[in-house]
């Protein structure tokens, strides 16, 4: 069986991340999920917004902590990423990136929920960002957001439309604490003598390595399985990468171009 191919920060490659063109255009190239980072305002919104700071990302500074969302919306965060590639000549849809100055401003979660209820089938996975300023608010606001588009308490954890992620294990926790059946990632950026051998806390459902974790230690995955623990793994741009994530049997995969994983799962 593929991978499923998640949409990082929507089409992230190709259109400003975190932006709604970006996860159109993801759907448009066939990405099978999309994925976010959240964030608390200062007046207590859930924003998309990787970064501590919108520094990088947008037309203003300081910390998302610290900003209102209307002082967020005032920002423009549609420019190009400057770390990102220039060049799409191996896209299956997606024209050149331009600026869209009709959609400017801080995509909030219950916008992108918005998006993903209009597309049946997508499933949406969000990464809570710790540490922050405001530290559990993030998951309770989380939930009781989930909770008013009925997304948070699926029949089972296989049904949900949503999968709540984070490198930290206490957010995971809070998230459990929640709700019995929404699905939970618990995100790797390495292996420890704790988490070596696959096993996660009781709290988190699948496994979140990082590629660069898969290229040195491959058999991860299949230890993690023993445990009945799926595999989501970011973020996969490579087409070796790819081929080994195929190889290796990974469930979901995370990678800023849909449309090349994509064109190269199917060849």
């Amino acid at each position: 069986m593929q991978p499923a191919v998640v949409a990082h920060r929507g089409a992230s490659a190709h259109r400003a991340e975190h932006t709604v063109a970006a996860y159109a255009l993801a759907l448009d190239q066939g990405a099978d999920a999309l994925e976010c980072d959240v964030r608390l305002t200062r007046d207590g919104h859930l924003v998309c917004v990787h970064d501590r700071t919108v520094d990088r990302t947008s037309t203003g500074r300081g910390a998302v902590s610290t900003l209102t969302l209307a002082r967020m919306a005032e920002l423009d965060y549609t420019r190009w990423h400057p770390g990102m590639p220039e060049h799409a000549d191996d896209l299956v849809h997606a024209p050149a990136w331009v600026p869209d100055e009709h959609d400017p401003g801080v995509l909030t979660l219950e916008s992108l929920l918005d998006l993903v209820v209009d597309h049946p089938g997508t499933r949406l996975f969000v990464e809570t960002k710790h540490p922050v300023r405001y530290g559990g608010l993030v998951e309770a606001k989380l939930v009781a957001l989930l909770r008013r588009y009925g997304l948070a308490s699926p029949r089972t954890k296989d049904d949900s439309r949503i999968v709540m992620m984070s490198f930290s294990a206490m957010a995971v926790r809070r998230v459990r604490q929640h709700s019995t059946t929404l699905p939970t990632v618990l995100l790797l950026d390495q292996l420890n003598a704790v988490r070596w051998d696959g096993t996660l806390p009781r709290s988190a459902d699948y496994a979140g390595p990082g590629i660069h974790l898969l290229r040195a230690d491959p058999d991860y995955v299949a230890r993690a399985a023993t445990f009945g623990h799926r595999i989501y793994t970011w973020t996969v741009d490579d087409p070796a990468d790819i081929d080994l994530c195929r190889r290796l049997g990974v469930t979901w995969m995370a990678t800023n171009s849909p449309a090349t994983a994509r064109g190269q799962l199917t060849r």
